[in-house]
């Protein structure tokens, strides 16, 4: 959020329609226009409102300019300015008054967390206060009005929802797992159809994201297959076996069913997540953490059980060798001919399990990392910037991916057992003793060095792609 110079740049009159407010519209539009041209472009208004103390970032800068400019000329005239400003006061008004709750004119923290409640966000009232403290011109602990409107004027956030939407729990960073919990989107994104842009820009994204670090992943199944006490399986002879076995091209092997699987699952997951909220909402229409989790897992659940025959057919081409399989549905052909339908749901058990912890862990340690953020660094702001929300969302799904390893490694071994030759087809708890009793408790995280090294470069390529798909469909 921003610091504006206060009582100058919009003072208490400055909006109300009248001469007075014009007039003062004028002054800053004179501020602006540093060529006295009558016109401003782009470059006056980045260079303007940096030279007054209150830069924007280029972003947001070009989002004001972009509504501001109705005639498309590349530029905003004085009519166009005073008419967005206009617009824009109307807008933030009644997102101060969705935030008063009491109507008593005056935003306290109470209601603050009020309206974080409704929208899934809960923070406890010392942390409101913050988010207060951000705005608060007088030091009165409460927002009236006039400080709300000369905070929020050149924020091009349209409406509450949005100014705090960057707290929300995305599941935009893909590491190649399915276990997140899914996205969330208010009633506006619902009814004006942003919500299927970003579904799409983040399906994208992780679809990127898996091809580019699609080694790695298939290097971590071959491990978790293969690797022993008895075949000592690095990194980098892995990398080895591979190339030596299929060449650079089998080091993408499955990664077409891993990008695939990615439509129909999320479509899946976000229309179950729905179903559910609406069976676990509260009386007073909250969604509180618990029931956040709870949604997440059964609609995880729901998810993975449609697509799962897609996993057994990843794992299955991951471990292949070459000329095995000559494609996806070569694969679930010779699956089904040599073993039945019941191989298409090997590991399901393990698999299912999974969810519970990764999704757990990774909400509760995403909602500490928040907390504790707004608890001692929220001094100016309560907007904590891309790095640290992508630091927190890195931190807390791979704490989720640490707990949930084990499960997912058994669920591996067992789908991928049938292929390998003299392998005994075990279940879930034998195998899983099977694995401590030879291996140790190590033996349970066996490929866990190239899964944590595919996190920084999937998230950082991820979060890229999401953001240029956005602007691509018109929602950045």
């Amino acid at each position: 959020m921003f610091q504006f110079l206060r009582g100058f740049v919009l003072p208490a009159a400055a909006c109300d329609g009248n001469r007075d407010g014009d007039s003062r519209y004028a002054n800053l539009f004179r501020k602006l226009d540093l060529n006295e041209d009558g016109k401003v472009d782009i470059a006056e208004l980045q260079t303007g409102l940096q030279a007054m103390g209150i830069p924007l970032g280029k972003e947001a800068e070009e989002k004001i300019f972009k509504a501001g400019d109705t005639n498309q000329d590349g530029q905003l005239d004085f009519e166009e300015f005073m008419q967005y400003l206009k617009d824009h006061e109307k807008k933030m008004k009644l997102a101060f008054k969705s935030l008063d709750k009491n109507n008593d004119g005056k935003i306290e923290a109470s209601e603050v967390v009020q309206s974080l409640k409704i929208l899934g966000i809960s923070i406890s009232e010392k942390q409101a206060e913050k988010i207060l403290q951000s705005i608060d011109a007088d030091g009165t602990m409460t927002v009236d009005w006039n400080e709300w409107r000369d905070h929020f004027m050149f924020n091009p956030a349209a409406d509450i929802e949005e100014i705090i939407r960057y707290w929300k729990h995305s599941t935009v960073l893909d590491i190649g797992d399915s276990l997140t919990v899914p996205d969330e989107f208010t009633e506006e994104e619902k009814k004006t159809g942003q919500w299927w842009k970003q579904l799409l820009a983040g399906g994208v994204a992780g679809a990127v994201s898996r091809t580019g670090t699609a080694p790695l992943d298939r290097l971590k199944v071959m491990m978790q297959v293969h690797g022993s006490k008895s075949n000592k399986m690095n990194i980098a002879s892995g990398f080895k076996q591979m190339l030596k076995e299929g060449g650079v091209r089998s080091l993408w092997r499955g990664n077409g069913v891993n990008v695939v699987k990615i439509a129909p699952e999320t479509a899946i997951k976000f229309w179950a997540y729905e179903q559910y909220k609406k069976i676990l909402t509260k009386d007073d229409g909250n969604l509180g953490t618990i029931e956040r989790f709870v949604s997440g897992s059964l609609a995880g659940a729901t998810a993975q059980t449609s697509i799962y025959p897609m996993e057994v057919l990843k794992t299955r081409l991951a471990v292949g060798k070459t000329g095995q399989y000559s494609g996806m549905f070569d694969c679930a052909k010779k699956i089904l001919k040599r073993e039945g339908v019941k191989a298409f749901y090997k590991g399901y058990i393990p698999n299912i399990l999974g969810i519970i912890p990764y999704a757990g862990i990774d909400l509760a340690v995403y909602e500490l990392l928040k907390s504790t953020w707004l608890e001692h660094y929220a001094s100016s702001s309560a907007n904590p910037g891309v790095f640290v929300l992508l630091g927190c969302g890195t931190v807390s799904s791979t704490c989720g991916q640490l707990a949930s390893y084990p499960l997912a490694l058994i669920r591996t071994r067992m789908q991928a057992q049938a292929s390998v030759e003299g392998a005994p087809q075990l279940n879930m708890v034998s195998l899983f003793q099977r694995i401590i009793a030879t291996e140790g408790i190590r033996g349970l995280y066996r490929g866990i060095a190239p899964n944590f090294m595919k996190v920084l470069p999937a998230v950082s390529i991820s979060y890229v792609v999401y953001e240029k798909m956005k602007q691509n469909l018109g929602i950045a």
